[in-house]
């Protein structure tokens, strides 16, 4: 039981990293949540101090996640119709130009969704689209730096507990 609660919590911990790119998956609370599911094993304690930092930090990030780009489009003159274009962007992005999607989606989609808003205003929108542009980035950056962290410490964790657990 042990070696399957290792593996799914590694797994988790992976989609936690995906997630940090997909706006549809809470990237650190999907790993957070690998962090806990290791801690059910038998041979390692529930520490749950370490798990309520995790936690705290998991749900600090999922919070700013909704403000940092927020705070860039508006920033930046945007309104909501360039933060939802982001998202769009984000999705379509992915599905049909793989990695670059990542990057020239969001800003597309926030070009797109503020021209959809006031068509006559396409300096602006480019602006708009900018600063949506760079608090995507900025959410998407701190989202994979701390799934990464916790998947380190996921790794750690088990390292420690090898001999123990398998």
């Amino acid at each position: 039981m042990d070696t399957a609660l290792v593996i799914i919590g590694f797994i988790l911990c992976l989609v936690g990293i995906v997630g940090s790119f997909l706006p549809v998956l809470p990237g650190p609370f999907t790993s957070w949540i690998g962090l806990l599911v290791l801690h059910f094993t038998n041979m390692i304690p529930q520490n749950w101090i370490f798990l309520g930092i995790t936690l705290g930090i998991a749900i600090l990030v999922w919070v700013l996640d909704y403000i940092v780009p927020a705070w860039g489009t508006k920033r930046f003159g945007g309104t909501k119709y360039g933060m939802i274009g982001s998202s769009i962007g984000l999705i379509i992005g992915l599905l049909f130009l793989g990695p670059f999607g990542i990057i020239i989606g969001p800003f597309a989609g926030a070009f797109v969704g503020e021209l959809i808003k006031d068509s006559n205003n396409s300096s602006k929108a480019l602006k708009a689209a900018f600063g949506s542009f760079l608090g995507f980035l900025a959410g998407t950056f701190v989202k994979f730096v701390v799934s990464i962290a916790f998947i380190i410490l996921y790794i750690n964790k088990v390292w420690e507990y090898w001999g123990e657990l398998f």
